[in-house]
């Protein structure tokens, strides 16, 4: 699998603390990367990094062998999709307006003539039909993170990036948005995902990159990151980790009293 984008030597720093330190990264075409690690890790703010919205202090970051920053907005916006962890709105746009708004990039392009249906493809791997015609303000949290992952879609880009997307979800819906992770990178396209359930990573990623205060302290295959020495360490409480069939999936669960 080719690395569409290369990441080398990047530290990120805000007033006086270090919030990435020296990452080298790549992300692959045709699988799931999950980025995982304690709150304050700089999970979020690699993700910033790796998507060209944020500059980092020090080092390289590369898409398709050219520096991200030399990237137009609306030429990266035909490259990359982005799905932050804030679902805001400042208007009450009706549903199925906030799904189509994933188009804009491709306005005046060849692709507007696949406007229709990958919208509608948006609208049922997220399990949306039913809100279309509600306004995005009236809806619950999980809603609105669907709606928001529905114009992530939309966008059809090779590389897809999501910010902690199952956080506002039910379990099913949880699922859902991963194992719709594993068929996009099933379609050759790059998905990175921060996640703080580490079962979850550990279910549906294909390499997993672990960050502890601002560092990568891993990056591997679940089966070769999702230790219980390593995942003690870097969350600072004891877990077992049971491995599930012939896959080697670790599930990670907390030692309780």
């Amino acid at each position: 699998m080719s690395a569409v984008i290369s990441v080398r030597g990047v530290s990120v720093r805000r007033e006086t603390r270090d919030i990435l330190l020296d990452i080298d990264l790549d992300v692959r075409l045709g699988e799931v990367l999950a980025l995982v690690g304690p709150n304050g890790a700089g999970k979020s703010t690699l993700l910033s990094v790796l998507s060209g919205d944020l500059s980092p202090a020090s080092g390289s970051v590369e898409l398709d062998d050219r520096p991200i920053s030399s990237y137009r907005a609306l030429e990266l916006a035909r490259r990359r999709a982005v799905l932050t962890q804030a679902n805001v709105v400042s208007f009450p746009f009706r549903v199925i307006e906030i799904v189509q708004m994933g188009r804009s990039p491709w306005m005046r392009t060849a692709e507007l003539a696949d406007d229709q249906q990958a919208v509608l493809e948006a609208i049922q791997a997220t399990d949306i039909e039913h809100l279309l015609g509600r306004r995005f303000t009236t809806l619950s949290g999980g809603e609105q993170a669907r709606v928001s992952l529905a114009r992530v879609l939309a966008q059809r880009t090779p590389v897809v990036f999501l910010d902690e997307p199952t956080a506002a979800l039910d379990l099913r819906h949880q699922e859902d948005v991963m194992r719709l992770s594993r068929e996009l990178a099933g379609q050759g396209r790059a998905v990175v995902v921060v996640v703080h359930d580490l079962s979850l990573a550990g279910a549906y990623a294909d390499r997993i990159a672990l960050l502890d205060a601002g560092r990568l302290d891993c990056v591997g295959t679940p089966a070769e990151v999702m230790t219980a020495d390593r995942v003690g360490r870097v969350y600072g409480l004891d877990v077992q980790i049971h491995r599930l069939g012939a896959s080697d999936r670790p599930v990670v669960l907390p030692l309780r009293d």
